[in-house]
């Protein structure tokens, strides 16, 4: 039985990759369970760790003493939530399901759900392990994003996102904790993006072990191409002009480059009379007004058809992302077939064929971005870069093909 350890079902993009990928796995007759500390869809092959409303208790309990164990040492709010200190997590090696598994497969597994500690005695039961990375946190002294600082490639210290950083500063004292851990140990370590595959080889904590490069999975029957006429009308959206998605992320978010899709767009040198945005996501009052083009936001979206019309009824999306491994936004848009633009940064180049079915941006130009609509506009007037990322996710991205990657992993480890 292969067993996924992740901290949340849904909630973030780490959270949906492992859930997509039990279900895949499921799919294709693999004995395949994901383990929780909170199931926001209960269902066959998933099991909570907090079963009642104590146990949800004691859970969050956890997650605030996490944080504040970090509270001291943060530099500002704005770092808050992208440091993880790993200090406290709940008994995993004890749950029924981890002693049952033959192999543990680790997702993000941070807040409170799997302590450094527990990381250990975790590997002590001497299982395979297999991590599968959504960011940088396995090989770092506590970021889950360095944003330009190396550190990680020989010893963390000095860290730019504590109040005192300095060479012995908890970063420092993180990467030691790791570095006994990993030296016990034998992990096997899955990236789903070039790009973080090759910091894995390089980083000084883990470039002795086996990394594989196996993207996230998504279902193409659940996203796939609509028409974007009858659909428009569905939404209340207009037919006769063409729509530049936004995915609503957290406008204030440095990581997810707001400003830079903001300028593109208020330099773009298309016909504006006809062209319009579409947003939708969780979003703060007025966080679009400094647009110079119509807004259609259709607030936060939870049911999956809706997203998936969504992408379906726009002409290209714009993922201005700083940092990201493999954004499931992209893949989500591409199997709609609509073509997506994006910076060259994480595995964003994996995804996206420059100039075949979509844009690869230079990194941190807005004219590059702008740019880039202009292009896709332009050029997908019969449908020919629709059409090219739609046939880049059937290659590459269905379930079939993620899970047989894995479960050959699986397999060779077993």
């Amino acid at each position: 039985m292969i067993l996924h350890l992740s901290t949340f079902q849904w909630e973030g993009g780490a959270a949906v990759a492992a859930s997509r990928l039990n279900q895949a796995l499921r799919n294709h007759h693999v004995d395949s369970h994901l383990l929780v500390h909170r199931a926001q869809k209960p269902g066959p092959g998933v099991t909570a760790w907090a079963t009642s409303d104590w146990e949800q208790k004691v859970f969050w309990a956890r997650f605030a003493a996490e944080r504040l164990a970090f509270l001291p040492y943060e530099k500002d709010k704005s770092v808050r939530f992208a440091f993880s200190p790993a200090a406290v997590g709940v008994p995993l090696e004890k749950h029924p399901m981890v002693q049952q598994a033959d192999v543990i497969n680790l997702h993000w597994i941070n807040f409170g759900f799997l302590s450094l500690a527990g990381l250990e005695r975790l590997f002590a039961l001497g299982k395979p392990i297999v991590w599968t990375m959504h960011d940088m946190w396995a090989f770092t002294g506590g970021c889950h994003y360095s944003r330009g600082c190396e550190h990680f490639r020989s010893h963390c210290g000095h860290c730019p996102y504590l109040a005192r950083p300095g060479t012995y500063d908890l970063s420092f004292e993180i990467f030691e904790q790791k570095k006994s851990l990993f030296e016990r140990t034998s992990v096997t370590f899955v990236s789903p993006s070039q790009w973080l595959a090759g910091l894995t080889q390089q980083a000084a904590l883990t470039s002795r072990f086996a990394c594989h490069r196996i993207p996230n999975p998504i279902d193409t029957t659940q996203f796939a191409p609509l028409p974007k006429t009858d659909l428009r009308q569905k939404m209340g959206l207009p037919t006769d002009k063409r729509l530049i998605l936004f995915t609503g992320a957290n406008t204030q978010d440095y990581r997810k480059g707001y400003p830079y899709f903001k300028e593109a767009v208020n330099q773009l040198k298309v016909p504006q009379a006809s062209t319009e945005i579409l947003v939708f996501g969780k979003s703060t009052p007025g966080a679009y007004l400094d647009l110079n083009l119509p807004i259609h936001d259709l607030g936060k979206l939870s049911d999956l058809s809706q997203i998936a019309g969504a992408y379906a009824a726009a002409d290209v999306m714009v993922v201005p992302s700083l940092e990201d491994n493999l954004p499931n936004t992209i893949l989500e848009a591409m199997a709609c077939g609509t073509p997506v633009v994006g910076f060259e940064i994480g595995g964003i180049p994996d995804m996206i064929d420059h100039r075949t079915n979509g844009f690869v941006a230079k990194y941190r130009s807005a004219e590059s971005l702008a740019q880039g609509i202009a292009w896709v506009l332009d050029n997908d007037r019969e449908g020919a870069v629709s059409n090219q990322a739609r046939q880049k996710v059937l290659s590459t991205y269905t379930e079939q093909v993620v899970a047989r990657q894995y479960n050959e992993l699986y397999q060779s480890l077993l």
